[in-house]
């Protein structure tokens, strides 16, 4: 038994030892042996044991002949773990919490990742600390619904690990329900946030907007993930089309691209038509409010459906032409949607 504790202790004080080794190869681009073995406290030997059990892991370390020689952390063909000090730690978690919110293409969602592996392993000090910094700092970004990193990281993690979600969520009109869910990706649409999710209750998938979400927990269901639609095409049919009254559709004599600069994904869909036109679907409530969002574009459109925005975009003609008074030109008034049947 003794022998056994013996040999505990000492696997134990060479894995510290191995740590503090790789830590201090990554502080700085190359050291001596002499000066790795005075900062471990350690014989020359030890130093290079310790180099070939890192090199054994997956670390390159490179060792460099002749005066003023020693060893050097490289670059490998795979990123090997990475030791953080406190401030480093600190300093991670506060720029991924920022990223995460970011405008970059492609990085948030990276940011996101990395935020949750990071916040799993962090010690709950350093977790305050961060949180602390976090709440001390604006940033100056675009208008939108700013969502708490926290909610974030127990989201991201629970669509990693395939874990149920419970929540709380308000609905459209306001009344609050409690919902289970099986979370598969969350999607921003500039500044605001959703979550596709399987709602366990209702049998189908649903589209969740974060800012609407109080009292989320992750709990220790693992689900089966299932064939699921493409997250970011479901929820832009959502978000532009499924809470509204009306959803039209309008063919836009213009370049898909050119109209998406002008539309955002959260507003609406824009879709590939004949040579030089798009398809623009998007939802409302307010059919006059419809008609001036599409002739606000400046480009010939003709609507498709429904028949009441067709109806509505002429009666909205004819108001605005009696605006301009007798004897004036009405056609410049109205607007640039002409309706007719398809």
């Amino acid at each position: 038994m003794i022998r056994e504790t013996m040999r505990d202790v000492t696997v134990e004080a060479t894995t510290e030892r191995v740590l503090r080794l790789l830590a201090l190869l990554q502080r700085r681009t190359s050291w001596t042996a002499a000066e790795l073995a005075a900062d471990l406290a350690v014989t020359d030997r030890s130093v290079r044991r310790d180099v070939e059990r890192l090199r054994a892991v997956g670390y390159p370390v490179h060792a460099i002949s002749g005066v003023g020689g020693g060893y050097q952390l490289g670059a490998g063909t795979r990123l090997p773990p990475l030791l953080f000090d406190d401030e480093e730690a600190i300093a991670m978690a506060v720029s991924l919490r920022m990223a995460s919110g970011g405008t970059v293409a492609g990085a948030g969602e990276a940011a996101l990742r990395a935020l949750a592996k990071l916040d799993q392993v962090m010690p709950p000090r350093l977790r305050a600390e961060v949180r602390a910094v976090h709440g001390a700092t604006e940033t100056l970004t675009g208008p939108g619904v700013e969502i708490d990193a926290d909610l974030l990281v127990t989201l991201a993690r629970a669509c990693r690990d395939a874990m149920r979600v419970r929540f709380r969520y308000a609905g459209r009109d306001g009344a609050a329900g409690e919902r289970t869910v099986e979370p598969v990706r969350m999607v921003a649409t500039g500044r605001r946030w959703y979550l596709m999710a399987w709602d366990v209750d209702r049998d189908d998938w649903r589209t969740f907007r974060l800012d609407r979400m109080s009292e989320v927990a992750g709990t220790t269901w693992r689900f089966r993930p299932r064939e699921h639609p493409d997250p970011v095409a479901y929820v832009q049919r959502s978000v532009t089309a499924a809470p509204y009254r009306y959803v039209a559709r309008v063919r836009v004599h213009a370049e898909p691209d050119r109209v998406r600069e002008l539309v955002p994904p959260q507003v609406a869909r824009v879709e590939d038509d004949r040579a030089g036109w798009c398809l623009l679907v998007v939802g409302g409530d307010d059919l006059d409010w419809l008609i001036m969002h599409v002739a606000r574009l400046g480009f010939e459109a003709e609507i498709l459906d429904p028949p009441e925005l067709r109806e509505a975009a002429a009666l909205l003609a004819r108001r605005i032409a009696a605006m301009t008074g007798p004897g004036s030109d009405a056609g410049d008034a109205v607007p640039n949607v002409a309706p007719r049947d398809d």
